[in-house]
């Protein structure tokens, strides 16, 4: 007897109540109100026989570790996703490159860092990576938004992780003060032994450069997170 393929159930997105689909959110309560993935979908627009525009995107972001990643892959890359032909992936590269300009440019008001949620909504994207990086948020005197640079990629152990690599960026930007940002894909924001002595050996660091370490966050997946300077880890 002939084996027979299941078909698997999708929710498309026009099947979804209204109120719960990425166009009609922006519409009613503006883009700030949308995650990462759900303005990527509206983006690209559709998806595919066996996935909805929402996972394509989500595949998208997990497959390059986020918008940094996203924003550095070539038209090639992209198209090696599912869903993403050369038309998609041309049109994804143009509004990247237009996000990246208008950052640079001149007279832009940068994000303000005014507590731990301010930092958070800046790399939520980091709770679908599938392994753990480590990057840092740079502030100027004012706690403007200079940039977001990845330092590390991989399990965040104390012993491999060189205190000076924190602050490369930040001293040749000429930085008043850091963030650190970590992601745990288990989906557990609860810091580890190394998560507390890479806060406190950056923070002693930091004080030697007069580069300030405002906080250390942990991201995971579902839009969590947690502060260490709120828990009062690392930050004796």
């Amino acid at each position: 007897m002939a084996l027979v393929e299941t078909a698997e159930y999708r929710l498309g997105v026009k099947e979804m109540l209204p109120e719960d689909r990425p166009r009609e959110r922006l519409a009613s309560f503006g883009a700030g109100s949308l995650s990462n993935h759900e303005l990527l979908a509206i983006l690209i627009g559709s998806g595919t026989a066996r996935f909805n525009v929402l996972q394509v995107a989500q595949t998208l972001l997990q497959r390059f570790g986020g918008l940094a990643g996203l924003a550095n892959a070539t038209v090639e890359e992209l198209c090696q996703v599912p869903g993403i032909g050369q038309v998609r992936a041309v049109e994804m590269r143009a509004c990247l490159e237009l996000g990246r300009r208008l950052l640079t440019s001149p007279g832009l008001e940068r994000p303000v860092i005014r507590c731990p949620a301010d930092a958070s909504h800046l790399v939520l994207d980091m709770g679908l990576l599938e392994q753990e990086h480590l990057r840092t948020l740079l502030l100027n005197t004012k706690n403007h938004v200079m940039g977001i640079h990845e330092v590390y990629k991989g399990s965040l152990n104390s012993s491999l992780i060189r205190v000076g690599e924190l602050f490369r960026e930040a001293v040749r930007q000429n930085c008043a003060a850091i963030i650190l940002v970590h992601n745990h894909p288990s989906g557990d924001p609860t810091p580890s032994r190394d998560d507390i002595q890479v806060t406190r050996e950056a923070v002693s660091a930091g004080k030697l450069l007069d580069i300030d370490v405002l906080d250390h966050l942990i991201v995971c997946r579902g839009e969590r997170w947690l502060s260490l300077k709120e828990r009062g880890l690392g930050f004796d």
